[in-house]
């Protein structure tokens, strides 16, 4: 089994050549602490302006791919993968912050554990990572459990080893600073991939930080969000319609307790009840658009997703016999909100009734045709996905049985016209 080490670089020439001797240095460790038996290790010099490419450039056991213009963090480390033959691939910052030779346990990691991602977690007690970038890269790991729901302790880390075969399900991956937490967020939300920490040590860096706390932290956070946005949508909106209801519920607090003491709203909570019915209609909408979102990934990607307390709460909700638990109960209530409106209107041609009746019975009305319209877009997706399933199991029953595929080389990124390889 051969590993393939990528050191994405820019502008270390202070830290470059010390990276690179204590890599080469690992190998021996590697192969008798872990099933890989060949290592070889390709430093991608990004864009470099000082001294990066020509130091690398000095060694005959290391490949070196120079871009002529800097193109990011998760370029150098994709084109790295392209050009690497391992069955495994790794990667670690060129600062001296990682030990390469804890390439071995990650690679042990991923073999006995079968797993698609072994992370090296600096979350160590040990760490010399500063306190306010430590904090941040547990925000980020608390966000991505809490939107997944596995626990991952560093989203961020710049030491992994991951299975080559694991690529096309991983990609698109960006090509800036935030291709690590994106990676994290890729595999986190697809329960197809697995992934592993090991806790590491973790130095002080060597030379100037490329990191920008403040820009880089934003959008680390945005591609967290965008990521599960993509692959797990209904989480998002599931959250947020939860939020909208919680609020409407701490909003509506007051105007119940007092229509129950004394009978009456004072005309000044008209706005207060105006915004919680656009409270209600949001989270109606968000809920809606879980359900929906949920379906038709489910749909496009032919995968059984795991699925939580809530979801499938809302599964049972979102169907016609739902609509009808729901919207059952609620026909007296709206009588009694409106009816006398409605029948003073019939009978003399005026409306006798309060406007808080009116925006609550609105609300009502609204969350249940919104509900049945939802059910009936949810039905037709549910139907495409079993003829989906039948369709996949009539050509899996024509096929014929072939061994399994072993490991594979894999390229599912094009080669960038104005890299250079050097030997």
């Amino acid at each position: 089994m051969k590993l393939s080490i990528v050191i994405p670089a820019y502008n270390e020439e202070e830290a470059i050549v010390s990276i690179i001797d204590r890599t080469l240095a690992a190998r021996p460790h590697i192969f008798e602490n872990s099933p890989v038996d060949d290592v070889e290790v390709i430093v991608v010099s990004d864009g470099s302006t000082d001294r990066t490419a020509e130091l690398a450039g000095g060694y005959d056991a290391v490949r070196l791919i120079v871009f002529h213009r800097n193109r990011g963090y998760g370029a150098a480390i994709k084109r790295g993968f392209e050009e690497g033959a391992g069955e495994l691939i790794g990667f670690l910052d060129a600062d001296g912050t990682c030990d390469p030779n804890f390439f071995a346990p990650l690679c042990t990691a991923v073999v006995e554990e079968n797993a698609s991602v072994a992370i090296g977690s600096r979350m160590s007690a040990d760490s010399c990572m500063p306190a306010l970038r430590r904090f941040g890269n547990r925000g980020y790991a608390l966000i991505l459990s809490l939107l997944s729901n596995r626990l991952v302790t560093d989203a961020a880390s710049g030491m992994r080893v991951l299975r080559r075969d694991v690529l096309p399900h991983l990609y698109p991956l960006p090509d800036g600073l935030h291709f690590t937490p994106a990676m994290s967020a890729r595999v986190l939300m697809d329960d197809r991939l697995t992934i592993v920490e090991c806790p590491m040590p973790y130095r002080a860096r060597i030379g100037e930080s490329k990191l920008h706390v403040i820009g880089d932290g934003l959008r680390f956070l945005r591609t967290i969000f965008e990521m599960t946005l993509m692959w797990r949508p209904g989480r998002l909106f599931m959250l947020a319609a939860v939020f909208c209801f919680v609020l409407l519920v701490l909003l509506a607090m007051h105007p119940i307790e007092m229509w129950l003491t004394l009978g009456r709203l004072q005309e000044s909570m008209i706005y207060r009840l105006l915004f919680c019915s656009l409270l209600g209609t949001m989270g109606a909408t968000l809920l809606s658009s879980a359900v929906i979102c949920d379906l038709l990934a489910g749909l496009l990607d032919g995968q059984t997703r795991s699925r939580t307390f809530l979801a499938r709460v809302l599964d049972h909700l979102y169907t016609f016999s739902g609509v009808g638990i729901v919207a059952v109960p609620m026909l007296p209530l709206l009588a009694w909100l409106v009816g006398g409106g409605v029948s003073t209107f019939v009978t003399a041609g005026f409306v006798d009734l309060h406007w808080s009746r009116v925006v609550l019975a609105g609300l009502i009305v609204f969350g249940i045709g919104q509900m049945l319209v939802t059910v009936l877009i949810a039905n037709i997706l549910r139907f495409h996905a079993a003829r989906r399933k039948v369709r996949s199991a009539a050509r899996a029953s024509d096929q014929v049985s072939v061994p399994a595929q072993t490991l594979g080389r894999s390229r599912p990124v094009s080669r960038p016209a104005e890299a250079e390889v050097v030997a």
